[in-house]
């Protein structure tokens, strides 16, 4: 999976034989698949989708004891693998004394499904926002509607249909086996089951964006909480919040729930007719912002060239904010002037998130592919300071617009549809690494270094007794 090695067999048989005649075998359909050692799934690539029947000899059913049997013969030297790498992640006695006593590896890793690095980045990082996670991990466990529990809240299951599925049950469970301790790696392969059912862009194995990936999570989350609420209906509830101010409530598609109350914030565009002077205002809700790394940081630099300024964060968010012309091909269109004229457009932030969550803009399109920007951008452990940004900064709080790093999303590799996600976390005053399946300590110092793809910060609170969700 990981390497695209069936994936290949595949796009192989599809290419046609040239000055060779046809054989009758050759004409039948092929169907490439390949089957996961860990649950012993087996996918069609043809088909785009599970294979869950056999052939008349049973020769998938052969394959799968046959693995089970090689399983069973390295079970005992696995396991014996295992607990030295959990011995040797623990080897830095000062990472692990915390208040003067040693404390044990508590992570659970996430087992890669083939080419699920992307999807595993992400579940770690939002695991480790403990407001968002704490939500999610106390509702109640799904429970199938009857008599006795006709009146408590319950979601869809997997039992229920495949038209059911419940993406915030499967996200619930997968969230509650994190940080428990009790196994070294966790499968998530009920939730990406549900993420194939509900968001066809990510079927198949083929390398996917997680910023991509994340933002279709919060939104499918955010939109099935909606339809929970006591039974009344999703259309309900965006009837009676149609009225709603964009200054009242962060509100993305309807009603408020967990997903915008920690990562909504609302944006203010602001255009000026450069002819007539005419201003134009709008509030936009926002999840997340994508800020583009400025191209005078984007030529990467040999050894022979002296090293210029370094990109920071600070320098993407104001290329972000600044007054900005917009070009031929966005031009405005003006009421007063009644046409498309030329004009600037600035963004100040109207209302901070809990969580904000900033995407770099690592990938760009040229002509013919997808290109990376694989410059370093400098960014702050503690203390980034979003006051400046403010549509009205003399209305917060000293220390309202603080946010301190909780979790980073990193790319290796040099394009979209390739390499590897993974992502650094802190939980409990400690930094992880998040590679898959492998979880390991590591300090401020190896996050700090890193090719960030997505920060998430959360709200620095300036008294302990500030209400919390």
């Amino acid at each position: 999976y990981v390497n695209g090695h069936a994936k290949k067999h595949y796009e192989d048989a599809q290419i046609p034989l040239t000055n060779h005649k046809k054989t009758e075998k050759q004409e039948k359909v092929q169907h490439t698949v390949c089957m996961d050692c860990s649950s012993y799934s087996t996918y069609c690539y043809r088909c785009d989708d599970f294979v869950v029947n056999d052939t008349k000899l049973g020769l998938v059913q052969k394959v799968r004891e046959h693995l089970q049997n090689l399983e069973n013969s390295a079970f005992t030297s696995d396991r014996h693998r295992k607990r030295k790498l959990l011995e040797n992640s623990s080897l830095n006695s000062k990472l692990l004394k915390v208040n003067g006593s040693t404390t044990a590896l508590c992570a659970t890793g996430l087992r890669n499904l083939g080419n699920t690095c992307f999807m595993n980045a992400i579940l770690q990082s939002l695991s480790n926002i403990q407001q968002f996670c704490c939500y999610f991990k106390e509702l109640p466990a799904v429970e199938l509607r009857n008599g006795k529990t006709a009146g408590r809240r319950t979601y869809h299951t997997r039992s229920q249909g495949d038209n059911n599925v419940s993406l915030v049950e499967e996200f619930r469970k997968t969230l509650c086996a994190l940080w428990q301790g009790s196994q070294t790696a966790f499968s998530p392969e009920s939730l990406f089951y549900v993420v194939w059912k509900i968001m066809p862009n990510f079927r198949g194995y083929q390398q996917q964006d997680a910023h991509e990936f994340m933002r279709y999570l919060l939104d499918h989350l955010h939109l099935e909480l909606q339809g929970g609420f006591n039974g009344v209906s999703c259309s309900v509830i965006l009837q009676e919040n149609s009225s709603l101010s964009a200054s009242n409530k962060c509100c993305i598609n309807g009603a408020s729930t967990v997903v915008t109350a920690i990562f909504g914030g609302i944006l203010q565009n602001e255009v000026n007719c450069l002819i007539c002077g005419t201003e134009s205002r709008k509030f936009d809700p926002f999840l997340d912002l994508s800020l583009d790394i400025p191209s005078q940081f984007r030529n990467k630099r040999t050894k022979n060239q002296e090293s210029g300024p370094m990109c920071t964060l600070r320098d993407c968010l104001r290329s972000f904010t600044d007054l900005e012309e917009l070009d031929e091909t966005e031009l405005y269109m003006c009421h007063k002037c009644k046409k498309k004229q030329k004009s600037t457009k600035k963004f100040w932030i109207q209302k901070l998130p809990k969580v904000l969550c900033l995407h770099l803009k690592r990938f760009h399109w040229t002509a013919y592919l997808r290109n990376k920007v694989d410059t370093y951008v400098e960014f702050p452990l503690r203390g980034l300071d979003m006051k400046c940004y403010l549509l009205e900064p003399e209305n917060s709080g000293p220390e309202s617009c603080l946010y301190d790093l909780v979790a980073v999303v990193v790319h290796h590799g040099s394009g979209v549809g390739s390499g590897h996600y993974t992502a650094y976390a802190a939980h409990e005053g400690r930094w992880f690494h998040f590679n898959d399946s492998t979880v390991t300590l590591t300090d401020e110092e190896t996050v700090g270094k890193a090719k960030a793809y997505i920060l998430f910060y959360v709200e620095r609170q300036a008294r302990p007794g500030t209400d919390k969700l």
